[in-house]
């Protein structure tokens, strides 16, 4: 990817150009076997995933509007899209993970005096599996995500892009010619 491209998380169809971290939290509940010292994994937990962005821009209200519609803030939402819930939830498609059935769990906005013109968002959303051809396909997407992961050449600084907002990034310089 050429450095300086900033591609979006997507939430749904809000794209999140500014994200400051994310993270993925799975794991398994572990109980003990009855009249033993072992320990066995009986389950996975419920993948969450937690976002932090800034939403700046004339866009912003609109996208804060369509994070909120995405977490059915509304009883008027609800009612509107139960029928759809049913078949698929919040696909989350990003540079860690390609996750599909997602619901927002938390959605917190801040804004404060010193960038009045952003708002700091904070989204938790958690895997809520509606079918199992689909958590099929999420993993399936995942797992390619991971595989076509390996041919993406990488440079030597960890993170060329810039997250925050400010100016862009100066093209890099070009060798003189021979």
């Amino acid at each position: 990817m050429p450095a300086g491209v900033n591609v979006p998380v997507l939430v749904g169809a809000v794209p999140l150009l500014y994200v400051q971290s994310m993270s993925i939290s799975e794991g398994y509940r572990i109980q003990r076997i009855a009249g033993s010292k072992f320990s066995q994994a009986i389950a996975p937990t419920t993948k969450t995933i937690s976002i932090e962005a800034i939403l700046i821009g004339q866009g912003r209200l609109l996208i804060k509007k369509a994070l909120e519609a995405m977490a059915l803030t509304s009883r008027l939402l609800v009612a509107a899209t139960a029928p759809a819930l049913k078949i698929t939830g919040i696909p989350v498609i990003s540079g860690l993970t390609i996750s599909l059935d997602m619901q927002i769990t938390d959605l917190r906005f801040s804004q404060n005096v010193q960038r009045r013109d952003a708002l700091d968002v904070s989204i938790t959303l958690q895997h809520v599996p509606r079918s199992s051809l689909f958590t099929i396909i999420g993993e399936a997407a995942d797992l390619a995500l991971a595989a076509g992961s390996l041919a993406i050449p990488t440079g030597p600084t960890p993170n060329p892009i810039s997250r925050s907002p400010g100016p862009p990034l100066p093209p890099p310089p070009v060798p003189p010619g021979p």
